[in-house]
C-alpha cells in the first residue's frame, strides 16, 4: 500500500500514526463532505502526531481536483481503483439503506445544498462504503466503520491512540 510519494502506509505508521481514510467516490457529497472535514481538523490531527493518508477510487487527474479543491494537495494519498485494499481492510459495498435511507435523503440535502457540496454522477464505484482507520506501529489501534453513507466520523477523536488500561489495582 504505496502512497503518491512512493512511500508506504506500514514505514509510515513506524514513524507516526497514520489515520487511514477510506473515500466513497469523489461524485458523493458525503466524500466532498468528509473532504471538507478533514480540511477543517487537519490542524487538530497533526497536533496528535497524527499524519494523514487518503484513500481513493479514482486516478491521479481527478483526485487532483478535489484535493485542489478542499486544500489538501499536499496529503498524501493511495489510489485504490480496484478497491482490493478497501476489500483488506473489511469495507464493503453499501445496501439500500445505507445509501439510498431516508436519513442519507436528509443529510444529502444539507451537504449538497446547504453546505455547498454539490453532487454529481458517481465518480468511481458509487456502492462502495468508506471507513477509517488508525494505524500505529503497523497495527489497527482504532477504527470507524461506516454504517450509513453519511455517517460523519469524528476525525480528531479517532487520531488518537487510545491508551489501554489496566483493571489490575497498583498497589
Amino acid at each position: 500500500m504505496k502512497t503518491n510519494k512512493g512511500r508506504s502506509v506500514e514505514e509510515l505508521s513506524a514513524q507516526k500514526p497514520v489515520l487511514l481514510v477510506f473515500l466513497r467516490n469523489f461524485g458523493c457529497t458525503f466524500c466532498r463532505q468528509a473532504l471538507s472535514d478533514i480540511r477543517r481538523d487537519r490542524e487538530l490531527i497533526q497536533k496528535n502526531n497524527t499524519q494523514i493518508v487518503l484513500v481513493h477510487l479514482n486516478d491521479e487527474a481527478v483526485t487532483q481536483k478535489y484535493m485542489q479543491r478542499y486544500e489538501l494537495m499536499d496529503v498524501e494519498r493511495v489510489m485504490d481503483k480496484h478497491m482490493k485494499f478497501y476489500a483488506d481492510f473489511g469495507l464493503v459495498k453499501g445496501n439500500f439503506k445505507q445509501l439510498f435511507g431516508l436519513q442519507n435523503w436528509i443529510k444529502g440535502f444539507e451537504s449538497a445544498v446547504v453546505n455547498g457540496h454539490g453532487i454529481s454522477p458517481p465518480i468511481g464505484d458509487g456502492l462502495q462504503m468508506p471507513g477509517v482507520f488508525l494505524i500505529d506501529q503497523g497495527q489497527v489501534v482504532n477504527e470507524f466503520i461506516h454504517k450509513s453513507a453519511s455517517d460523519r466520523p469524528d476525525y480528531v477523536q479517532l487520531s488518537v491512540i487510545k491508551k489501554k488500561t489496566s483493571s489490575t489495582p497498583v498497589s
